[in-house]
């Protein structure tokens, strides 16, 4: 919030705008300025984006730099961006887990910058996700198994790609591959390619563009409506190799002795 409010005021008066000034071309009562410069009060993620538009620079920077006469922006195509998010509020202004049908995976392409079709999705309700931006993907196929098609993925949104680690599960949005759900298999790189892979092996593993990439989400939890199966009882052949590995392991304690 410090750098919010030292940014504002610095911004401000490079701008040559009094407090009035810079309310009235900005659209906010001149008190909300000083409560801001303040920080007596932290401006709401839509006027964000606003005050950003009209300083000229990045939310990421906007949010977490402190802006004065030594600081430059950082380059355009840097992966640490702040990438801008359409989100939904309810009426006590806590952001809404808006939830994507496999139905609508095609159209969230096209709308998923838009404030207005952001909203119009359907929401879910899961308070144990309160920090942090989440939305719900609703997988198909049986690429991802045990994961059934129709099982939902709640997905945290990550503002800085580079914190993308192999071995761990996304939900990629991309231009090329739509909506997808698969398992990192490399770190998010700037200008390169990232490795997709199937949880099911028939599915061979295959490279996206970071270019192609529009969003991704880490997977914090799903939701199914398939109950896990019993595990299946021992047969001759898994008692037998379950006896050979008691084998070698006694075998290897001995020779250490």
């Amino acid at each position: 919030m410090a750098n919010i409010s030292q940014n504002i005021k610095f911004l401000r008066k490079k701008k040559g705008l009094t407090q009035q000034q810079f309310a009235d071309q900005v659209g906010i009562k001149r008190s909300l300025v000083g409560a801001y410069e303040e920080e007596r009060a932290e401006p709401k993620y839509e006027l964000l984006k606003t005050l950003a538009l009209f300083f000229d620079v990045s939310i990421d920077d906007f949010i977490n730099e402190t802006i004065d006469e030594k600081w430059a922006p950082k380059p355009k195509g840097n992966p640490a961006n702040l990438r801008v998010l359409s989100i939904s509020v309810d009426k006590e202004d806590n952001e809404n887990i808006e939830l994507v049908p496999t139905k609508a995976a095609a159209g969230y392409l096209n709308g998923y910058a838009d404030t207005e079709y952001v909203a119009a999705l359907p929401k879910l309700y899961l308070p144990m996700f309160k920090q942090g931006t989440f939305r719900g993907f609703e997988i198909k196929g049986d690429s991802m198994l045990p994961l059934q098609s129709g099982t939902i993925i709640i997905g945290e949104y990550q503002e800085n790609w580079a914190d993308v680690k192999a071995g761990e599960t996304y939900v990629i949005v991309s231009k090329s591959d739509g909506v997808v759900y698969k398992r990192a298999g490399n770190k998010f790189k700037e200008n390169k390619k990232l490795k997709l892979i199937s949880d099911n092996p028939v599915y061979e593993p295959y490279d996206i563009n970071g270019e192609d990439v529009l969003e991704i989400w880490k997977a914090k939890a799903y939701i199914s409506t398939h109950m896990p199966m019993p595990t299946p009882e021992p047969t001759m052949e898994s008692l037998t190799t379950m006896m050979a590995q008691m084998q070698r392991s006694i075998a290897g304690l001995k020779g250490s002795n």
